[in-house]
């Protein structure tokens, strides 16, 4: 079953997490993630979003996603986002089609 991964980041110096970015797609195609949506103007809803950017990927399954998290390559690229931003990231399991009712 498919697991996302929903990330509100709240970028302090961009020069630094420019960092990250140039080297997430390399290790982040690796560990089979896909990339849905990465949004720095999101229209606010309902509550507080107190991100810059907001982020949602896909991966076939927690255990492909959490193998590319905690992965070394990963964390050590993500040594340059942890020195620019701070974010509030989670994962949500997928749903199974056709088969599961109205859960909302």
């Amino acid at each position: 079953m498919a697991t996302y991964i929903v990330a509100q980041i709240q970028i302090d110096d961009r020069e630094q997490y420019s960092k990250y970015e140039d080297g997430f797609m390399a290790i982040f195609e690796k560990f089979k993630g896909k990339m849905l949506a990465v949004d720095e103007s999101t229209q606010l809803l309902e509550g507080s979003w107190g991100a810059t950017r907001t982020v949602l990927i896909e991966f076939p399954s927690k255990i492909d996603a959490n193998a590319w998290y905690y992965s070394k390559e990963y964390q050590a690229l993500a040594q340059y986002r942890f020195a620019s931003s701070s974010a509030n990231v989670v994962t949500i399991h997928g749903m199974e089609s056709d088969n599961d009712s109205n859960p909302v």
